[in-house]
């Protein structure tokens, strides 16, 4: 076996632990959730003004599986960021070490301002016209499974896709992507983000409209965000380079 069959092997080993660690990080948190199921349930539906009905026991036993789940998928974001830089830092420069770090706890703020920003703006806009379609038509009753799926797909795409300026920021910084790739490839990650955007939102096309231009948006500050880094990364490495041609 040589050197370098060595190295991939020592390499998907430490990629296995860190996939390891960051999925019994997520079973305790899954734990913790059970055990405060009914009170993220009572704050999650206490501004919709009318009870839930579950249609059988096992509706019920989604309805916890999935706040639960939820739950500790929002909590292990910052460990498994942490887990991801810790596999490539072995790879980077300790001045990229210094900087990348910080891209932990602000992974978890964007994730935290997306989901804020899907529940607090965009579901009560969506709900309210969805419920006003209906009024003096129909007698509207929400079940549980229908309710929260609802609101986790108004919310959660909303909280990942926020993610996407600094995940850009990270892989320019670390030499992966550029501006100029993802100028390139706009129309097609229009397109994406609009299918995205159609698929996550009730059929009508207000619906669509209100979730499509934030995410739209979202992919042109990650481009901007791309542009100053990349700039910067070009002035260190050209600054790398006259401080090597001089010392020889």
């Amino acid at each position: 076996m040589n050197e370098q069959e060595m190295t991939v092997i020592d390499h998907l080993g430490e990629l296995r632990k860190r996939l390891i660690y960051t999925a019994l990080a997520f079973l305790v948190f899954i734990i913790v959730g059970f055990v405060y199921t009914k009170e993220i349930y009572h704050f999650l539906i206490k501004d919709l003004g009318q009870p839930l009905t579950a249609i059988g026991p096992s509706e019920i036993l989604w309805v916890h599986f999935m706040i639960a789940a939820v739950f500790a998928f929002i909590l292990t974001i910052p460990f498994a960021a942490y887990q991801i830089w810790a596999f490539v830092s072995p790879a980077l420069k300790p001045q990229e070490k210094r900087k990348t770090i910080w891209f932990i706890p602000a992974l978890f703020m964007l994730f935290l301002l997306g989901l804020a920003f899907g529940y607090f703006v965009i579901l009560p806009i969506v709900l309210k016209f969805l419920m006003n379609l209906g009024e003096d038509m129909f007698n509207v009753m929400f079940t549980a499974e229908k309710y929260f799926s609802f609101v986790f797909n108004m919310t959660i795409p909303f909280a990942v896709l926020f993610e996407l300026p600094l995940v850009i920021m990270f892989l320019t910084a670390i030499g992966i992507l550029n501006p100029m790739y993802l100028a390139k490839v706009r129309r097609y990650a229009y397109f994406i983000l609009i299918i995205i955007a159609v698929c996550i939102t009730p059929p009508d096309f207000i619906s669509d409209f209100l979730v499509a231009i934030p995410l739209l948006i979202v992919y042109e500050i990650s481009i901007s965000v791309s542009k100053i880094t990349y700039k910067r990364r070009m002035k260190r490495m050209i600054q790398e380079q006259e401080d090597f041609t001089h010392n020889e």
